[in-house]
């Protein structure tokens, strides 16, 4: 077996071809890219999540292959007596006789303390290097967030946008172009019929992955969603550049106007104008600067179609909330991972995994999850995530679900907007309000009220849309906490308000949901 000075691990969300790493190829390195039951059974990942991550990591294995670099790609099979991660390392390299052994930061919490932790053979030293990816280094994010302490995402959108001078004021570095910071207002539009047939048909690849899910299969990985013969998302850099290529061409001027939007009436009802680039941003294929640059150099070449309202809407999810869910995840963890501000203990309803019930927003939110192992935004806060914030569901479970469900989710940017945005579990760290709804807001914003079994107006009786009752009994349960907070605070003057008899029959309605959860 031969002998390597140098051992280098790349973790499956580290695939960043543009590493200080790779630029020179040196025959004494040997980089590791290996599957793991460790990472694949953590939580209960869906099956495209599997397939992608893998597969991502054998493509990228290959690249390196190609361009001259020794690499060593283990699959399941390979590293099945590995009882984890640490005991693939020491016997990697023990076998190699490695001498260093370098690995770049991780961004997830569990694997930063197993790295620290690591125990290696007499001789090996261990370095860790930065990732090179993230706009706002790691050492850098004390200065922008303090230890649980609230931090208004907008402030810190708006120091990233002066230090990076991102869509700032030519003759002023220091005022947003267009006089304005954030255009969020004018980027909630709900899809007219009329619009619906205009939708793009989203970029899809056909990558292969039989052989992945042949392996998944036979170690007996649990899994839950539905996938097909190939997978339609990007697992190499160049299908990366080409859905950024695509977003900006197709999508981006209409992005941020119908960022909000939900529908059930259109096939294209599942990608709308989103850039679904997630995946392929958070495994490392492509970075935050490239992907800001493609989207500014196609506002600055289409300012006739593709006006500041959209581009700001983009810029502010890569620049703006990407980046700060990242700051507040490392400058609160470990604790931030068990809050529970809210003290929710519910199980999670059983239609979370089989999209099988008659509130037609959750069941398309759900089914849609299923099939693709994507959601939009709004439809993972202001469905998935607002119904399971009215039941009191236990922000460990919504935590696992969302984790395993979506291709893109990675604890470092799951736990914050579940934990934090969705679920106020955090007790308001990183949003000052609970993002509580009822049906009204789904109609605004959707059609899918129109289809429902249940009555979007209806407060009350058998028909009543759970999520109007199930909203007030959510708003008494924490009016303490709520009551002082000046943008929800006024909501509890309309209850005071209503009638007695009608405040019981809500109230009474709401107990019935939430003793019947798993058969709405």
């Amino acid at each position: 077996m031969s002998q390597y000075q140098r051992l280098r691990l790349i973790l499956g969300d580290q695939l960043n071809a543009e590493h200080s790493w790779y630029r020179q190829c040196d025959q004494s390195t040997l980089y590791v890219i290996a599957e793991l039951h460790q990472e694949a059974s953590y939580c209960q990942h869906h099956i495209q999540k599997l397939c992608g991550f893998f597969a991502a990591m054998e493509h990228f294995a290959r690249a390196l292959q190609h361009a001259g670099h020794n690499v060593l790609h283990l699959t399941l099979d390979d590293t099945a007596k590995d009882n984890d991660l640490n005991a693939l390392l020491q016997r990697l390299c023990s076998d190699y006789a490695v001498e260093h052994l370098e690995y770049q930061q991780p961004d997830e919490y569990r694997l930063h303390q197993q790295l620290k932790q690591l125990s290696l053979p007499d001789g090996t030293q261990l370095h860790c290097m930065d990732t090179e990816h993230f706009m706002l280094p790691r050492n850098e994010i004390g200065e922008y967030f303090t230890p649980d302490k609230a931090q208004k995402m907008e402030f810190f959108y708006r120091k990233m946008r002066k230090r990076f001078g991102i869509l700032m004021d030519g003759a002023n570095r220091d005022k947003p172009r267009g006089g304005r910071w954030n255009y969020d207002a004018e980027n909630r539009n709900k899809l007219r019929a009329d619009e619906l047939d205009t939708i793009p048909q989203p970029l899809c690849f056909a990558n292969p992955i039989g052989a992945v899910r042949t392996r998944i299969a036979r170690h007996r990985i649990p899994n839950i969603g539905n996938c097909g013969d190939t997978l339609p998302w990007p697992l190499t850099r160049r299908q990366a550049l080409e859905l950024l290529d695509y977003f900006c061409e197709y999508l981006l001027p209409n992005f941020g106007r119908f960022q909000d939007a939900m529908t059930a009436k259109s096939e294209h009802r599942w990608s709308l104008y989103h850039s679904r680039l997630a995946f392929a941003m958070n495994t490392k294929l492509l970075s935050p600067m490239r992907v800001i640059n493609a989207a500014l150099r196609a506002f600055e070449q289409r300012s006739d179609d593709i006006d500041i309202a959209q581009i700001e809407g983009f810029i502010r999810q890569i620049l703006g909330w990407r980046e700060f869910v990242r700051g507040v995840y490392w400058a609160n963890m470990p604790h931030y991972g068990k809050r529970n501000a809210l003290n929710a203990h519910a199980a999670l309803p059983r239609w979370y995994w089989d999209g099988d019930t008659n509130m037609r927003c959750l069941q398309q939110a759900i089914q849609q999850s299923l099939d693709h192992a994507y959601a939009h935004h709004i439809q993972r806060l202001m469905v998935t995530g607002n119904f399971a914030l009215l039941a009191g569901v236990h922000p460990d479970a919504v935590d696992s679900w969302y984790l395993g469900v979506y291709i893109d989710a990675l604890e470092w940017v799951e736990i914050p907007n579940t934990r934090g945005m969705s679920q106020y579990a955090d007790g308001g760290l990183v949003v000052s309000k609970a993002y509580a709804a009822s049906g009204n807001y789904m109609q605004k914003i959707s059609d899918y009220c129109g289809d429902c079994h249940y009555r979007v107006k209806e407060k009350t009786g058998g028909r009543s849309c759970p999520l109007n009752s199930l909203y007030w009994h959510f708003m008494l349960r924490h009016r303490e906490t709520f009551a002082r907070n000046p943008r929800v605070g006024m909501v509890y003057k309309n209850w005071d308000k209503m009638a007695d008899d009608k405040q019981s029959a809500v109230l009474a309605r709401a107990e019935w949901c939430l003793q019947n959860i798993d058969t709405l």
